[in-house]
């Protein structure tokens, strides 16, 4: 008798718990991260996929019951082109915005936050934020730029103050953007979450319930750029720091409250610019590992399940994850030598990836079929193993042949009891 939903959705649940838990689960979960790569298998332009989420949707759902993967990825990874445009967006170019329709989206790096201005920060973070680091970022805010000091509002006054300085033409156009934007941004999760719902009834997991950053990254994506934080490291060494110190909290309390609202304890972890190529150990000991192994100890402390996705090379920092509690987080490689992971830290974290974005793209289904069988031989030996590519899981451009190698591959091969 076939299996209910109900029933395949525990088992898979329980097959990627178990992974994560360092046993041997039935088979290898496979669960792989994708963004355009379902959209553009259904048929549809990037720009497509960005503007019209019910068709999104539809193609997310059509390609997990194609292949049966373990776990749904979500489509709220391909961000709302109606959102992004209503926010005038600066951090962030799109298709059918200011992009070709079947280009990504793509992060506009930028220093949003002047080396001079940390003291400002320092000294009222709001009023900084507010008045000079949304309007460089959201177009939607540039009306911020002109508002008085915070505290003026306080008073008799506010009664005609602030209705005054809302009648202004700058400020009503806010509104009415502002209101666009949020329509545009609850239709947006109104369909995704109609997805997560229906997607669970038929007995599929969604693999992410929340997303976190290090805060490292946060000041290098968001507010000094790449350039500047990594000359800060020598030139502000104390301020970058300090600012670190103060955006962790606020990563675990978001990440938290998201898992709460979806019901999902799966935190995702994307991490830009700890690898190997951007620092030394020695930087990254000082000033990228303490902020986010607290993040990640606070979380699992809260019962959540992180998946830090440790983007570029970590083979050096290897070291430094097996301070992480046994069987209680993820380990999302890229570029990492998976092999000697498996060696050093493969008794402490459940490994993932890390399918290399070349085979899906211009290898062939004999060489998928050989690197999962590989991966599965050695990796997931024992179990703590679960299956995926590297950066971005499934690249938007993979072969549907290899794609299918690698679901077939698993599905097969990566039994471990019958």
């Amino acid at each position: 008798m076939p299996k209910s939903p109900e029933e395949l959705y525990k088992e898979r649940e329980q097959r990627w718990n178990d992974a994560v838990a360092l046993k041997e689960p039935d088979r290898v979960p496979l669960a792989p991260f994708t963004h355009f790569w379902p959209t553009r298998y259904k048929g549809m332009s990037n720009k497509e996929a960005m503007f019209d989420h019910a068709r999104t949707a539809a193609a997310y759902k059509e390609t997990v019951l194609e292949f049966e993967w373990d776990m749904t990825p979500s489509m709220l990874v391909v961000f709302s082109g109606p959102v992004l445009k209503a926010m005038k967006a600066k951090i962030l170019k799109a298709p059918g915005i200011n992009l070709p329709d079947n280009l990504p989206f793509q992060y506009v790096e930028g220093e949003y936050m002047k080396a001079e201005e940390y003291k400002e920060l320092f000294a009222n973070s709001a009023e900084y934020i507010i008045k000079k680091w949304l309007p460089r970022t959201f177009g939607i805010f540039e009306a911020f730029q002109t508002l008085p000091d915070i505290n003026s509002f306080v008073g008799y006054s506010t009664i005609f103050t602030i209705p005054m300085l809302m009648a202004q033409p700058p400020f009503v156009q806010f509104m009415e953007d502002m209101k666009t934007a949020s329509q545009a941004t609850m239709q947006w999760l109104g369909v995704s979450f109609g997805y997560e719902a229906e997607m669970k009834k038929l007995g599929y997991p969604m693999q992410l319930g929340s997303i976190a950053q290090a805060p490292f990254d946060l000041v290098s994506d968001f507010l000094r750029g790449m350039r500047g934080t990594m000359l800060d490291m020598y030139r502000n060494p104390e301020e970058l720091k300090h600012i670190i110190d103060l955006l962790e909290p606020y990563q675990m309390q978001i990440a938290i409250s998201m898992a709460q609202l979806t019901g999902n304890t799966r935190i995702f972890i994307p991490l830009h610019r700890g690898a190997a190529g951007f620092m030394s150990n020695k930087q990254f000991e000082e000033f990228y590992w303490p902020s986010l192994k607290k993040i990640i100890l606070d979380l699992v402390k809260a019962g959540m399940q992180p998946m830090p996705f440790y983007e570029g090379d970590y083979t050096p920092r290897l070291e430094y994850l097996k301070e992480l509690p046994k069987g209680k987080t993820i380990a999302w490689l890229d570029r990492t030598d998976i092999f000697k992971a498996k060696e050093e830290i493969g008794d402490r974290i459940c490994l993932k990836g890390n399918i290399p974005a070349s085979l899906f793209v211009a290898g062939t289904p004999a060489q998928m079929e050989e690197y999962c069988k590989k991966l599965i031989d050695i990796v997931g030996e024992g179990g703590g193993f679960i299956m995926d590519g590297a950066v971005s899981g499934i690249p938007d451009e993979a072969k549907l042949e290899n794609v299918k190698a690698m679901t077939e591959t698993t599905f097969k091969y990566g039994v471990y009891r019958k």
